[in-house]
This record gives C-alpha cells, sequence and structure tokens, in this order.
C-alpha cells in the first residue's frame, strides 16, 4: 500500500508540474502578444485554455481518488492538500493569460500610442514570479518561495502607478480612453498573476514545512 502511495504522489508531482510548465508558456505568449500586438500569438493562448482547463480536472480528480483510497498523513497529505491548491491556482493564471490575450486582439486592431507606464517591467516581474514559484515548487526550495511572497508588493505597487498614470493621460487624451484602459486591464491582470504565483509559493512552503504562510499568518504549523 505505501509502494503504491508514493507512486501515485511521483505521478501527481509530474503531472502538476506539467500543468506548470504550459501556463508559464501560456503567460508568456499573452505577454509577447500583448507587446508585439501580435494576434497569432493570442489566438495560440486563447485555444489552449481548454486543455489547460481539463488538465485542472483531471489532476483535481485525480488528488480526491488519492485522499479517498490512501488516507495518506503528514507530508503526503499536505503534498496533495498543496497540489490541489496550486492546481486552482495554475488555472486562474491560464484564465488571466486568456485574459490578456484578448486585450492583445483588441489593442492590435487599434492605432499605436505610447504606453504612460512601463508595461514591460510589471510583465518581466509577473513572469519572474510564475518561473520562480514553480522552481521553488520542482526543487522544494522553501527559500525561493518566500523571495517569491517578497516581490509581490513590487508588482502591486506598479498596478497601482499604472492606474494613476492613464487616469491621468485619459483627462489629457480621451479619444484613446479605450486603448489607455485596455493596456490597465493588462496591468490588473499582471497583478493577479503575481497574486496567484504569491499563493502557489505560500503553498509550496506549507508543503515542504507545515507552516502556513497565507496573509502574514503566524507559525502554525500542521503536522
Amino acid at each position: 500500500m505505501a509502494q503504491h502511495l508514493l507512486r501515485e504522489i511521483e505521478q501527481l508531482k509530474k503531472r502538476i508540474l506539467a500543468l506548470g510548465a504550459t501556463v508559464e508558456s501560456s503567460v508568456n505568449k499573452a505577454v509577447y502578444a500583448v507587446e508585439h500586438r501580435d494576434t497569432d500569438a493570442a489566438d495560440k493562448v486563447i485555444k489552449g485554455d481548454k486543455a489547460i482547463d481539463q488538465a485542472e480536472v483531471d489532476l483535481e480528480e485525480d488528488c480526491l481518488k488519492v485522499l479517498a483510497l490512501h488516507q495518506p498523513v503528514a507530508i503526503d497529505l499536505r503534498f496533495i492538500v498543496a497540489v490541489l491548491k496550486i492546481n486552482n491556482d495554475l488555472e486562474r493564471i491560464g484564465d488571466l493569460s486568456v485574459n490578456m490575450a484578448e486585450r492583445a486582439v483588441f489593442l492590435a486592431s487599434r492605432p499605436y500610442i505610447n504606453v504612460p507606464f512601463d508595461l514591460n517591467v510589471s510583465a518581466e516581474k509577473a513572469q519572474q514570479m510564475v518561473r520562480q514559484s514553480l522552481d521553488s515548487l520542482v526543487s522544494l526550495n522553501a527559500a525561493m518561495a518566500r523571495d517569491v511572497c517578497r516581490m509581490d508588493d513590487e508588482v502591486d505597487g506598479l498596478n497601482r502607478s499604472a492606474f494613476e498614470s492613464v487616469t491621468r493621460v485619459i483627462h489629457a487624451q480621451p479619444d484613446h480612453a479605450e486603448t489607455l484602459i485596455a493596456y490597465l486591464s493588462v496591468s490588473r491582470y499582471l497583478e493577479r498573476i503575481a497574486d496567484h504565483a504569491t499563493n502557489i509559493a505560500e503553498d509550496v512552503i506549507y508543503m515542504i514545512e507545515g507552516v502556513i504562510a497565507r496573509h502574514g499568518a503566524g507559525p502554525l504549523r500542521i503536522q
């Protein structure tokens, strides 16, 4: 029974990592689509979302089966609970990538304007957080996961600055309001992606240490 549980857990790990790689690629393509006004790249992100959704459903079902059949405890239980939560966050990141891709299609149809904030910085930071949260999962590195959590405030600050910049420019250039709001939406999607990457990092910490790190919680340890 123990060996069978270990095999099941190893399969779950492979599948969550595979889903993570797919979602990370979706984020990267969506960012590229926005930055280069590339409708082909955007279309690939949109069409690829069904596969991500199905993978999320299948993985959740497999986690629940393992829980029901093996009733794992301690670190095995923490691992499966963390995978369930990370699975959900990855699916949401996939959805946000689709949202960005849809904005890319819209922006490609509009006249080019200068974006009044540095979208590249927000994109690079959010992409880094997704990549590093998944790397922390692969390597089971709690220190790396905590670095991801610390980066979240930076992306929040960038999104606030973007909002202020767009609000100011809309008053001066009302004819470009729709385009500016679309770029602001992309900034918001990146901020939400960073939030989900932070959730993943917090779940990695929980998986490794049994410590609930979410929302600044104290050292509550789950055995």
